[in-house]
Parts: C-alpha cells; sequence; structure tokens
C-alpha cells in the first residue's frame, strides 16, 4: 500500500514514475491514473464521436504507458503520456477507418462505360498521389487523408489535437507539396 507522502499532490509525476520503475510499485501508477485519466479521456472524446471510443482509447493510453513507463526519463509527464494517448487515437481511428470504407463501397457506382484506358490512367494517378503523399510531413499526410475522408476543418482539428489554423496550414502546405512533386507546379 502507498504511503500518505507517496501519493499526496506535493510528489511530482517525475517522482512517481522514478519509484514505479525502480520498485514496481503499482500505488504509484494508480496515482499517475487517478492524477491524469480525466485528461486524457477529455482529449481523446475531443477525437472520437462516442464516449465507449473514447473510453477504450483511455484504457488503451494507460495500457501502453504502464508498458513502456522505463522509456520514460524525466520530462512533462503529462506531455509524453497525451503524446501516447494520440498515437493511441490514430491507430484506432486507421483501424476503424478500412471498415468504414468497406460498408459503403456497395454505394459506389462505378459507370458500365468506363473505358479501360481511362480506369488504368486515373488508378496509377491515385496511386501516385498515394506514393506521393507519404513523402509528406507526419501533420500534412493526416490532415489531407481526413480531408479526402470528408472530415471538416473543425473534425480534422478535433481528432487529431491541432488547432484549427493549423490544420488548414497543413492542408494547403501538403496540398502546395503534391502539386510540385506531381509536376503540376502549384495552383494558381
Amino acid at each position: 500500500m502507498a504511503s500518505r507522502a507517496q501519493t499526496s499532490p506535493e510528489v511530482s509525476d517525475a517522482a512517481l514514475v522514478r519509484r514505479f520503475v525502480e520498485t514496481g510499485d503499482k500505488a504509484c501508477f494508480g496515482e499517475l491514473f487517478e492524477r491524469h485519466r480525466g485528461k486524457v479521456f477529455f482529449a481523446c472524446r475531443r477525437f472520437f464521436s462516442d464516449s465507449e471510443a473514447a473510453e477504450d482509447a483511455t484504457q488503451e493510453t494507460f495500457l501502453r504507458v504502464y508498458q513502456k513507463m522505463h522509456r520514460f526519463h524525466e520530462g512533462d509527464f503529462s506531455r509524453w503520456l497525451m503524446r501516447i494517448a494520440r498515437n493511441v487515437c490514430i491507430d484506432e481511428w486507421r483501424k476503424r477507418r478500412p471498415a468504414l470504407r468497406t460498408e459503403h463501397a456497395e454505394l459506389i457506382e462505378v459507370p458500365a462505360k468506363t473505358a479501360l484506358d481511362q480506369s488504368s490512367d486515373v488508378h496509377f494517378t491515385l496511386g501516385r498521389v498515394r506514393r506521393e503523399m507519404q513523402g509528406l510531413s507526419h501533420e500534412q499526410r493526416q490532415c489531407l487523408e481526413m480531408k479526402i475522408e470528408g472530415y471538416s476543418y473543425e473534425e480534422t482539428a478535433a481528432r487529431t489535437g491541432l488547432p484549427i489554423e493549423a490544420v488548414k496550414s497543413h492542408l494547403q502546405n501538403g496540398r502546395r507539396m503534391l502539386w510540385i512533386k506531381m509536376g503540376r507546379g502549384g495552383p494558381n
């Protein structure tokens, strides 16, 4: 059982992490969980539209933190924790995304009279765009992918944790870089 001094607010997060790593004292982890679970949940809730997904992401975040606590070395524990939460949310979003595409695949109608060469040109171009997107920064690629999926600026900001102005900037710069990479010279 943790001593009162160990779990008092005067004990820093870093000290609790250090004690947990050195001794395996689960009360230290429990204190960190109690201190930060609300913040993590609300960050995940902003990312997902339902509380159940946010709760799942919160639990996954603390599971990863528990498994990787030995990797934290000084610094801002809260920032490290929130970075893990953000990565968990992105991972969960990516897992769900293919399911959404599959559910709506039957709603997409392919024109019956599409010429084979026209179809292959489109396929080739889309493949090239996907490859070129891999060369963009993580934020630019993420914002562009979400725009392609139909997310608004506000939804993208909520799901990525970026300010709306940063989302707009990443989209603009990502589009410009794609134009340049595709040999179009940039939009006018």
